[in-house]
């Protein structure tokens, strides 16, 4: 992952877990022949890739819900909701005047699955090494934090290097789990991909090549699990899962599944009896423009493009309902901080202002604009937009403007976006934790540049934007310090009015995540953070 960050996992959706290996028979044979004798048991469905469940290294979708459900962390959200509540800590923290130092009361009588006991010692160790281990994700935490001490058996005190108002947030990443100091090791690379001691609902029973297996942690500190374990099916294709579901070999499936197999099942879902559960998805999706490219620079050019963009035209033709049109890089599940500007000031398909602009900027059929149009070649949906765009845009714009669709393996699409290759690029970004900050300053910050040279260091240069602003790098880090929400708030309305006038991305749309659970499954949730939490899942 070029610096880290989510967008560049080979996963289209949040997903679970891992690949099922290829056998003469399908893997949905297999998956019933793997499933528990006991009745209380769950059995999950899904094709998501697993590379490591060490959270000092896993940066993957697929391994954080894992980890969801395996560990515990400070922070969590209240269930159907995004209000914080304390974890393993017993009440918010208390924040010192400055905003830099964050006293953490945590929680007595807590144990690790291997019998060890949870301190503040143990929770500093926990954060220390996935600091210090330089995992993926190391550099979410050590970026921000200076120092971690057991302030007491049950405090912790963190010091952080400056104000950042979204830490409490920060601190509930699935990889900031507690795990046992008896089980891991602080060092450089030192890692367990296969296992993991923490102390969560659940304990990890076998990690194998096509099934995962979990038990109740019977000493669990909180709310125990009302199943007696889950068993985790892994699959080659979503049509073995769609098959092995709809025969009932397994009782639930989330995220993994084709538009058309969604949409087969929602219609078949009244008369089988299964459940569907959908909801927002916080993943978002953009189309990145490089303002190193001469016709970009231009911009009237890109407010042009941000008018041809028809996102309920995309939202039928190609995902089926399965999307929801976004006008703003932060997402509507923000709602306190989501502005539509895009909809505001460029609507939907607004071909008559979409050729004004080209026209301001020296651009008609007879001398027409030129641009490559570049999309993931292992995702079809991306594909399909693309082509949607560049065959909406040559027939309402008269040839005024013109669209040569380029696709490229992600890897080498991500290896490439810094070096100004690509100059209109379809991306999707899945936030870290659930705040503004985790929308706006990946997208927009710089941290060294001009507006002349563009970014030459920084967030938009790895987006393959190279967009500059004093401005926004200014209010960027007044968001981050300032502890007052409504003023926080005034702070992104402002930042969004200036995305939507300097257009360095066009928001595209926002995608919704669907679980199918068999008739008799009770406790089915998905969260507004995408989690599932396994432990409410009865027959």
């Amino acid at each position: 992952m070029m610096g880290g960050r989510h967008w560049r996992k080979f996963a289209q959706f949040v997903g679970l877990f891992s690949i099922c290996a290829l056998l003469a028979i399908s893997c949905g044979d297999r998956a019933g022949m793997n499933q528990s004798n006991d009745p209380n048991r769950i059995s999950i469905g899904t094709t998501a890739k697993i590379r490591t469940i060490d959270p000092a290294d896993a940066y993957e979708n697929a391994a954080g819900m894992l980890l969801y459900n395996l560990g515990d962390r400070l922070y969590t959200y209240e269930s159907g909701t995004t209000t914080l509540k304390p974890q393993l800590a017993t009440a918010l923290p208390q924040i010192s005047a400055d905003g830099v130092t964050y006293t953490i009361p945590l929680r007595p009588g807590v144990v690790y699955h291997d019998g060890t006991p949870f301190n503040a010692e143990t929770m500093k160790f926990s954060l220390q090494r996935f600091m210090e281990n330089g995992g993926a994700p190391s550099s979410l935490l050590s970026n921000i934090v200076e120092s971690i001490q057991a302030s007491g058996e049950s405090e912790l005190t963190i010091k952080l290097k400056q104000p950042f108002a979204a830490f409490t947030d920060l601190l509930t990443f699935s990889g900031l789990v507690a795990v046992s100091p008896t089980a891991y090791q602080i060092g450089a690379g030192q890692f367990k991909p296969d296992t993991f001691v923490g102390t969560g609902p659940y304990k990890l029973v076998s990690y194998g090549t096509d099934s995962i297996k979990l038990d109740v942690f019977e000493d669990y500190w909180g709310e125990k699990p009302v199943n007696t374990g889950i068993d985790i099916q892994q699959f080659s294709s979503p049509a073995n899962v769609y098959n092995s579901f709809r025969r009932g070999a397994v009782d639930l499936t989330y995220g993994t599944l084709d538009l058309d197999q969604i949409t087969s099942l929602e219609k078949q879902a009244e008369s089988e009896g299964w459940q569907v559960i959908s909801n927002r998805s916080n993943g978002i999706y953009v189309l990145t423009l490089n303002m190193k490219d001469e016709a970009l620079k231009k911009p009237e050019v890109r407010k042009a493009i941000a008018s041809i963009i028809d996102r309920p035209q995309l939202q039928e033709r190609i995902f089926q309902g399965q999307m929801e049109p976004l006008y703003s890089l932060i997402p509507t599940t923000l709602e306190r901080y989501y502005q539509p500007v895009f909809k505001e000031t460029y609507g939907d398909g607004n071909f008559a202002q979409a050729k004004q602009l080209l026209t301001q900027a020296g651009y008609t059929p007879e001398n027409p604009l030129q641009l490559q149009l570049w999309y993931r070649s292992n995702l079809r949906t991306n594909a399909d937009a693309a082509t949607t765009i560049k065959a909406v845009a040559e027939q309402e714009l008269g040839g005024a403007l013109q669209i040569e669709l380029q696709s490229v393996e992600a890897a080498t699409a991500y290896n490439n976006l810094d070096k100004g290759v690509y100059s209109m690029f379809i991306l999707d970004w899945t936030p870290d934790f659930f705040d503004p900050d985790n929308y706006i300053n990946p997208f927009l910050s710089c941290a060294k540049g001009s507006v002349e040279t563009g970014c030459e260091e920084g967030e938009t240069k790895l987006w393959g934007s190279f967009y500059y602003s004093d401005r926004v790098n200014q209010l960027i880090a007044r968001e981050r310090q300032e502890q007052n929400p409504e003023t926080r708030r005034q702070i992104f309305t402002e930042l969004q009015q200036i995305l939507v006038e300097d257009v360095p991305f066009i928001p595209l749309w926002q995608g919704k995540e669907y679980l199918f659970a068999r008739q008799g499954i009770q406790g089915v949730t998905l969260e507004s953070t995408q989690a599932v939490p396994f432990w409410t899942l009865k027959k």
